[in-house]
């Protein structure tokens, strides 16, 4: 066993597997990360869409769209990293939308 470890060509191909393993072990958490933001931002949008927020607060509401719609966009560019930031932007306006959506009905003595 010892002769094995003294070879360069198999401590070079271990190497390269192990680099390769973090790799991908590094773009799965990022994926996963990811699949999590969007699925919370996309519940708050749909909430946001529940209070009436596409008459009640449409600025936040189509910006929390259109960040969700880029977020997904990048994530199957596998550019998670800003995929990650855009579904954290529009889970953002989503919540600011629902404020003001829920505000619009106290208003309106609902």
């Amino acid at each position: 066993m010892p002769g094995l470890w003294r070879s360069k060509a198999l401590r070079t191909a271990l190497v390269v597997a192990g680099v390769s393993a973090l790799g991908l072990s590094v773009t799965g958490c990022g994926n996963t990360i990811f699949v999590v933001n969007a699925n919370s931002a996309a519940n708050k949008l749909e909430e946001a869409q529940a209070l009436g927020a596409e008459q009640y607060a449409a600025y936040e509401y189509w910006m929390a769209h259109e960040y969700l719609v880029k977020a997904r966009s990048e994530a199957a560019e596998a550019d998670y990293s800003d995929a990650i930031n855009l579904a954290d932007e529009s889970e953002e306006f989503s919540e600011k939308a629902i404020e003001l959506s829920k505000a619009a009905h106290r208003g309106a003595g609902r």
